[in-house]
């Protein structure tokens, strides 16, 4: 009998991606658990119950001060040690547009520079407006770094997924800081011009828009720790858990195969979980 894996979805404060996160985890054989953020903050619940944590996308706090600032203010503060012990237990942690966004203003992404060091919370890096100057909601092609540690993106070249935002664009302070993410192999996932063969999408130079939504620097769409285990991206993969919601799914031949290919990151974390019990 395969040993139960407990997931963490964060609700509350304008989180709205919630559902599909939790069902999206079910899907592979989880067993999720929508939580709101007061129940860990006031002490009724604990992170030491589950096994992953998921941080889902929407407006949390209304986006005031910056999308994922006040959620990211309140995660690092208020669940500092819990956050620390989480990940220092090997335990992974996703965030999903708005919760990338958090994750970042929290300092969990993109972390100390060395994986065996304990988070340190301090923010290095940030995600600010569009370079259209608005929300952007459409598909794109991501392609992934094949040598990155990230657990949650194992054996996964070239997905579409949909993007919806308005501060996607991932911005740090320095060339050197990207540099250094880079050689680590920790950016993780970027947008790709799909017309390129799979393995060949990685790229610095920026992408025209719409194939990079939002110009972020170096074409970024996710980015992970030095551990591998805490992974965020502004794309949803929980939105394409099925064929049936690619928006081009009536002229594609999917015989039996139904399963979108944004499931697989989830089935990722949950199949790494086990094998370390």
């Amino acid at each position: 009998m395969r040993q139960e894996v407990r997931v963490c979805v964060l609700f509350g404060f304008g989180i709205n991606c919630d559902r599909e996160t939790a069902a999206v985890f079910d899907m592979v054989g989880a067993s999720s658990e929508r939580l709101h953020v007061n129940h860990l903050v006031e002490g009724a619940r604990s992170l030491d119950e589950f096994d992953i944590l998921a941080v889902p996308g929407g407006f949390s706090f209304g986006d005031h001060l910056g999308s994922g600032r006040l959620l990211g203010n309140r995660l690092r503060f208020a669940l500092r040690e819990q956050l620390q012990k989480f990940v220092t237990e090997g335990k992974p942690i996703i965030g999903i547009c708005n919760g990338f966004q958090a994750l970042v203003k929290t300092g969990l992404l993109p972390g100390p520079e060395q994986a065996s060091l304990e988070p340190d919370l301090v923010q290095r890096a940030s995600l600010t407006l569009n370079n259209t100057g608005r929300y952007e909601d459409r598909w794109v092609t991501l392609e992934f770094d094949p040598q990155s540690p990230c657990i949650w993106t194992k054996n996964i070249q070239r997905i579409e997924c949909p993007v919806r935002h308005g501060e996607g664009r991932f911005v740090m302070p320095s060339g050197e800081g990207l540099d250094l993410l880079e050689s680590n192999h920790q950016l993780t996932v970027r947008y790709a011009d799909p017309t390129k063969p799979v393995g060949e999408g990685l790229q610095d130079e920026l992408l025209p828009f719409p194939l990079s939504p939002n110009g972020s620097m170096r074409n970024i769409a996710g980015i992970c720790d030095a551990t591998g285990l805490v992974f965020g991206l502004m794309p949803h993969p929980e939105a394409f858990y099925s064929m049936w919601l690619h928006p081009e799914h009536t002229s594609m031949d999917l015989g039996d195969d139904w399963e979108g290919d944004g499931l697989q990151i989830f089935r990722n974390a949950v199949e790494y979980v086990r094998s370390q019990r």
